[in-house]
């Protein structure tokens, strides 16, 4: 019996975007057109043209989900890593395990390109920058002397130690990012004992 695939009539929005950064995760921004989502999501290409209008709409509604998804990340695990310094290291290296491999993590700076290039999506990093900023200095609200915007500054180094574990990647990054993380948190923790 010959069994025809059908297209679905109807799929939301939230699981068109999925599907559309999935594609960009795993191929880059410039594998997202309307052809291969189609192809993808099962929904013709003029459907999604009437959602999304043109490329430039559809790349930056599928970033847009993207940033949801990792506020929605970021306040889960803010909620429910120990408010102590071993929590802020939990919640980076939490953070880190999306980022997998290298050929992955080059996949995302190219990702970060577009974001950097959308007025719209740096204000999202921008604000995200704050909330990841925020949930990092509850972390340290107990550890006494630790400098202004302790957050930012291990943020900072996070990030940090995300590009240098990319040069050379001869271990998992979120073992990598945990040294990196742990042997700042010694340090600014000694700074502060000192200055005691």
């Amino acid at each position: 019996m010959d069994v025809k695939m059908t297209r679905p009539k109807t799929l939301s929005d939230e699981s068109v975007l999925k599907i559309a950064y999935q594609l960009i995760h795993e191929h880059g921004p410039e594998a997202l057109t309307f052809a291969r989502l189609a192809k993808a999501c099962g929904l013709s290409p003029a459907t999604l043209v009437q959602r999304f209008e043109n490329m430039a709409g559809l790349k930056q509604n599928t970033l847009l989900y993207a940033w949801d998804r990792l506020d929605e990340k970021t306040a889960k695990l803010a909620a429910i890593v120990p408010k102590t310094a071993e929590g802020a290291v939990e919640l980076l290296i939490a953070l880190s395990k999306d980022y997998g491999g290298i050929e992955s993590y080059a996949e995302g700076l190219l990702v970060l390109r577009e974001d950097l290039r959308d007025p719209t999506l740096r204000a999202r990093g921008a604000a995200w920058k704050v909330i990841l900023s925020n949930a990092l200095e509850d972390c340290f609200s107990g550890v006494p002397n630790t400098p202004p915007e302790i957050g930012l500054l291990m943020a900072s180094q996070w990030q940090g130690s995300l590009l240098w574990w990319s040069f050379d990647p001869q271990e998992k990054v979120e073992r990598f990012v945990e040294d990196s993380l742990n042997r700042f948190v010694r340090a600014i923790i000694a700074s502060g004992s000192a200055q005691s």
